[in-house]
């Protein structure tokens, strides 16, 4: 039996088990990692300075960082997801039909989820965290630059899964650096896996949805946009521009091109763009733009429109109106999320309606694209696939459902 496929079947047989048990189980086992989390933090941190010490993308270090306030944030969403509601055997929807056939909808869960994704180490323990809760077993596979961090954090939740007499083996994580396991994961593995969810760079969830033949849940890249109209609050635009750049630029929603309406450019953009550069952005702008530095900033080239710089750089062009604002997003997005900053009804209610992203924002920073944020506890990922799960990935998105049809003796004509 080959490694994948003995993992393939010990989440099998674990997602059988879990099936069994009470949900005050899963319960009990959040609440023990959680301790274990703070029990074992100074072990954490050890283990992620390896990580960060041998990381070769100075740029991507800040994903890779698991100091005593990250550890802290992933204690608080673990106990976040704890709260929730057992989204399993809900009754989503019932309803007779006028034969007396019964119908009910109810929720169940999906099964095996595969995971792979890249730096972050925080997502062994929400992934892990988030399927459990939701009645699922997990298959973790992370970068080999968090090798260190992913393995220890995973290892402590099959600890706790065994303390609590449960099957150790609904979360497993393939500490195997061989990248010819993830084309075997994608492509071999679809007895066992019922879901495969990509994080991390655009290189990456490509290859996963060219090579799985499994349901992939999953983003390319965060492209995000900001479009100020000349109605916008300039104190507000700078606040949010400033925190949906700067606050985080490694994140998927860092807002990456800026969008500033035409008869905005003298009452909005100096403001604006000297807000970033004082906090350390570089900007890459057009014509019109650089005409009011007197042509002293960088210029922007077609390829920055379609660029998810990860870093403090943003791209900057001016357009006409929200209608060609709309037209941009449109032709360079990654149905991630947007945002419009105005004080106008009508032109919120065009910009809402008319892109296609998973997450539409007004007056909002686009760092808020986060499923904590979102009440969710947290996210697994956030899915700009056209059919659902759409936006963030939370507990109640990684379910699926039955129809529960009843009778008393109904038969067809």
């Amino acid at each position: 039996m080959s490694y994948l496929e003995n993992i393939g079947k010990n989440a099998k047989k674990a997602f059988k088990d879990l099936k069994a048990m009470k949900h005050s189980k899963i319960i009990k086992v959040l609440e023990n990692y959680n301790k274990s989390l703070l029990d074992n933090k100074q072990k954490i941190m050890k283990e992620n300075y390896k990580d960060v010490k041998n990381s070769k993308r100075k740029n991507l270090v800040d994903r890779l960082i698991l100091n005593e306030k990250r550890i802290e944030s992933i204690r608080y969403s673990i106990n976040e997801i704890k709260k929730f509601k057992n989204p399993i055997g809900q009754i989503l929807k019932t309803w007779k039909r006028p034969n007396k056939l019964n119908i009910k909808k109810i929720s169940t869960p999906i099964g095996v989820i595969g995971v792979i994704y890249e730096s972050r180490p925080n997502v062994t323990a929400d992934v892990a965290a988030l399927c459990l809760k939701s009645g699922n077993c997990s298959i973790l596979r992370g970068g080999s630059e968090a090798i260190n961090s992913n393995k220890l954090l995973a290892n402590l939740f099959r600890e706790v899964l065994q303390k609590n007499k449960m099957n150790k083996n609904c979360v497993q994580f393939i500490d195997n650096k061989n990248r010819k396991i993830v084309d075997d994961l994608l492509s071999k593995m679809n007895r066992y896996i019922d879901v495969i969810v990509p994080r991390g760079g655009k290189g990456l969830v490509a290859k996963v949805q060219k090579l799985s033949n499994i349901h992939v849940i999953g983003h390319l890249e965060g492209l995000c946009h900001i479009f100020v109209d000349k109605s916008a609050n300039l104190n507000m635009a700078k606040k949010i521009i400033i925190n949906a750049k700067m606050r985080r630029t490694s994140i998927c929603g860092a807002a990456e091109t800026l969008l500033i309406e035409e008869k905005a450019l003298n009452t909005h953009a100096k403001g604006i763009i000297n807000s970033l550069i004082n906090s350390g952005c570089e900007v890459r702008v057009d014509n019109k733009i650089n005409k009011l530095f007197k042509n002293k900033l960088k210029l922007a080239k077609e390829k920055d429109w379609k660029t998810e710089y990860l870093n403090a750089i943003i791209s900057i062009k001016t357009v006409k109106n929200v209608n060609a604002a709309v037209e941009h997003v449109l032709k360079y997005g990654t149905m991630h999320t947007d945002s419009i900053i105005t004080n106008n009804f009508k032109n919120a209610q065009i910009f809402l309606n008319g892109v296609n992203s998973s997450i539409a924002m007004h007056n909002v920073s686009t760092q808020f694209a986060d499923g904590g944020e979102f009440g969710f506890g947290g996210e697994i990922g956030i899915s700009t696939n056209k059919l659902p799960p759409r936006g963030p990935v939370g507990i109640n998105q990684l379910t699926s459902y039955k129809y529960i049809v009843s009778g008393k003796g109904i038969v067809r004509p």
